[in-house]
């Protein structure tokens, strides 16, 4: 067994220290080049409105659930006694929370009393940002997480 000297302690500590300064510009480098980017172009301006769109769309009393199987995705708009309620001016955002390449806007159809599209999801976590109006023009937005399974 050779002797541990100062040299070869040296070698280990600056080894280990390029293993951690390695990895974590790695990270660094996937961080910033997957952030999907701002939400918003001016936060300050977007905020000044927000309470009136909240209490107009809290007024609405709606609720969305996204639902998927087999590729097809449909959503259902109901209202506080749980009436399906139809849309205008329907977008949505299907993406993963973490990374915008798998971003797609899906075409929404009517079908009976929801929506329906086909969206091909791979397994995992996904956002779901829902637009669209009431009949009265007020705004309804939503951002839902999905679970695909298998």
């Amino acid at each position: 067994m050779t002797e541990l000297t100062g040299r070869h302690v040296f070698f280990i500590t600056t080894g280990a220290f390029a293993v951690i300064i390695g990895v974590n510009m790695v990270l660094a480098f996937k961080a910033v080049s997957t952030f999907p980017g701002l939400e918003v172009d001016n936060s300050y301006v977007a905020s000044q409105g927000f309470d009136d769109r909240k209490a107009a769309q809290e007024a609405l009393g709606w609720q969305m659930q996204p639902a998927y199987e087999g590729g097809r995705m449909t959503l259902a708009f109901v209202d506080r006694d749980g009436v399906p309620m139809a849309v205008s001016d329907l977008q949505v955002l299907v993406g993963r929370t973490t990374e915008a390449k798998d971003d797609v806007w899906p075409v929404f159809a009517a079908v009976g009393t929801g929506y329906e599209a086909d969206v091909p999801l791979a397994r995992g976590k996904w956002m779901v940002k829902v637009t669209a109006k009431s009949a009265d023009g007020t705004l309804f937005e939503q951002r839902s997480e999905l679970q695909v399974k298998g």
